[in-house]
Parts: structure tokens; sequence; C-alpha cells
């Protein structure tokens, strides 16, 4: 696996399923040019369906010592740019973001400390969050004549509900990690990193051990179905449940059940709407 194209995310191997990012750029592990590049990147490579599980993490810390997950964007860059410039930029933040929510892979975000503004818009490329007793969340960007741009605005409010939503985004408050599990934007919290890094290999294995293609059809069809009438998500249903069983899956399923052995699957084969 050539990695070298997304280096700026410090990826780490940690076995043929499962790629850890573990952030350490800038002062803050702020999110800019170079680093919308590498996720773009990252992107296509998990597109192949070769990586099971992604882990996104952060070990930096403040001077004090504080955790540091995401700070923010990297608002120094944009100093001289125009307003079509900023406008270019911002369009882009919010499409590699998308993206990456789509792929065909379990995203899980360890979240040990602060995750401000874009790092809290992050968290919505994730299927499940957990973090630590230091984990803090927010949205300041009204305070600086914006608003969020990368799915704080658009998409956040489908996980918090929308009077969280509007509460963040309009007053900027932050909020602790037990907050942030009780209104959805986390789903568990662990009394350390290291005990967050735990689970979240261990939900890693359990994903390695099922089908590739089943898991990767599931999420796409799961995801296309928010917002959708009950015929529509139905049919989705149907259409990921027979790719499951045109590309053999299901039999190889069928043939292995109640076997000891671990199921030899296919080759992973992407559901596509």
């Amino acid at each position: 696996m050539n990695l070298d194209n997304i280096a700026p995310l410090n990826p780490k191997v940690h076995n043929e399923n499962t790629l850890i990012i573990a952030l350490n750029h800038g002062r803050v592990n702020e999110m800019g040019t170079q680093e919308l590049k590498a996720w773009e990147q990252l992107t296509e490579l998990l597109e192949q369906g070769t990586i099971r599980t992604l882990i996104t993490t952060s070990y930096k810390k403040s001077k004090k010592g504080t955790p540091i997950f995401i700070a923010g964007a990297n608002v120094t860059e944009r100093k001289g740019w125009s307003d079509n410039e900023v406008r270019a930029h911002v369009r882009w933040q919010r499409n590699t973001l998308q993206n990456l929510r789509r792929v065909p892979v379990f995203h899980i975000c360890v979240v040990p400390g602060i995750a401000l503004g874009w790092g809290t818009e992050f968290l919505l490329t994730a299927d499940y969050r957990i973090t630590t007793p230091q984990g803090s969340f927010g949205l300041p960007e009204t305070s600086l004549g914006i608003l969020p741009g990368a799915g704080g605005t658009s998409d956040l409010w489908q996980d918090i509900g929308i009077a969280h939503a509007l509460r963040l985004g309009m007053t900027g408050e932050r909020i602790n990690s037990k907050e942030a599990c009780s209104i959805g934007l986390c789903q568990e919290e662990f009394p350390t990193q290291e005990a967050a890094m735990d689970r979240a290999l261990v939900l890693a294995q359990k994903v390695s051990q099922n089908s590739p293609t089943a898991v990767a059809a599931y999420k796409r069809a799961l995801l296309a179905s928010v917002g959708r009438g009950a015929n529509l998500r139905q049919g989705l249903e149907a259409q990921a449940y027979e790719h499951c069983v045109h590309t053999g899956e299901a039999a190889i399923g069928r043939d292995h059940f109640g076997s000891k052995e671990p199921t030899p699957w296919g080759v992973f084969k992407p559901f596509s709407l």
C-alpha cells in the first residue's frame, strides 16, 4: 500500500484491514490545503476496498499538555486571499468531507481532546465517534463573521437535532464529552485515549470478520436512505441485498454458516446506486 500521498495525515498501518490516521501537523492539527489534498488521496485509496476500517485520532498536545484532535481550519493560510478564493476553498472542503463520508469502510474517530470548528464538522465523516473526558466540541465560526461551512450547517442537525445544532452554531458554546455523547455527537466515552483506541480496534476486528462487499453495501444503502420516503428506502435496501446475492457473498455466508473457521469472503465488489 503506497501511503506517500497521504503522508501529511501521519498514516499508520495497523494490519492489512485497518488504517490509523494519527494526526500530528501544524500547531493544532489545523486543516489547510496540504491536508485537504491528502484527504482526497486517502478517499481514493479507501474506495478500492482494501482497507476495511479507518481510525482517525490524534496524539498532539498543546504546550500546556491539553490533548488536541482538530482545532479548526487553517485560517492563517487564507490571509490575502480574495473572496472568490475563500469561497472556492470552502466548497472544496465541503466536497472533500462529503466524499470521505461515503467511503466503503467503517470510519471511527477517537477524539482525545479539543475538536472545534472544522474538528467538530470532521466528525460528520465518521460512522462512529469515541471520546474521552477531555473531549471538547464547539462551532465558533459565527464569532469570526462566517458560519460552519463544511457540514456544520447542512448536516450536523441530522445527528444532534435542530435545537442543539442551532445552539452550538449561533452561540459558539463549547460542550464537554458527556454532553457530546448525550446529544449524539459521540457514541461512547472511555477514561483514556488508550482505552478508546482499544475499543476502536475491537470494532475494527469485528468488521474484518464480515463480508467486505456486504459491509460496504450496507453503509452505502443506509446513507443513501437518509431523508428518503419509505418506498425509496426499501428499494435501496432491496438493491443492496440483491447485490450481495449477485456477487456470491450470500452463498458463501450460507455455506459457512456455523463454521468455527474464518469465512473465505470473495473479492470486494462495490455497490453502486
